[in-house]
């Protein structure tokens, strides 16, 4: 059963790799199962369908896109402040450039939405769930900011890892900076 989880794991991580790579038009399990370096027809045993795939995949991008609890509790150590608000925008900015394949998954999900209903359902649902959960940490760590700052701050880090993971308006702008001057304009 441990081999069976950790080859199902494997063919996510594959499918992930192969939306940052090809697409979403690229998705196919014969494309998954050669990332996986595993016989054709494998990842058919695992997801019954490609819309099965493509939902796993969002379980498993959370997976991945998960904070440390560690570096979450080392940051929950201090005051809520508008700075230590920036320090958890520079934290997600840092989970998703790290993550780079899966934040590039993620952004071709959401392009797919626009084509697909059935993704974009699993795309409204996983944005959501995700949105509800940021304002509820916001609130329960006692950080500037409500639902309507939480919301500008989506709309402003999405661009901004679109950006610094395509081709940068302004390269010569650290990232950190575009951080701090997002926060003095939305919670100062």
């Amino acid at each position: 059963m441990a081999a069976n989880a950790l080859r199902r794991e494997a063919l996510l991580d594959a499918a992930i790799a192969v939306l940052a790579e090809r697409g979403t038009r690229g998705l196919t399990f014969r494309a998954v199962d050669a990332n996986a370096g595993t016989p054709v027809g494998t990842a058919s045993n695992y997801f019954a369908n490609r819309d099965e795939l493509i939902a796993q995949v969002f379980e498993q991008i959370g997976v991945r896109l998960a904070p440390d609890p560690d570096e979450v509790d080392r940051l929950s150590q201090r005051t809520p402040s508008t700075e230590l608000f920036a320090d958890y925008m520079r934290y997600i900015v840092a989970r998703l450039s790290a993550e780079r394949d899966v934040t590039i998954a993620l952004f071709e999900l959401r392009l797919e939405a626009s084509r697909n209903p059935r993704i974009a359902e699993l795309v409204q649902n996983w944005v959501s769930t995700g949105f509800a959960a940021d304002v509820a940490f916001n609130d329960g760590a006692g950080l500037p900011g409500g639902r309507e700052q939480l919301a500008l701050f989506h709309y402003a880090l999405d661009g901004l890892m679109l950006d610094r993971l395509t081709a940068p308006i302004d390269p010569s702008t650290s990232t950190d900076q575009v951080i701090d001057r997002l926060v003095d304009g939305l919670l100062k």
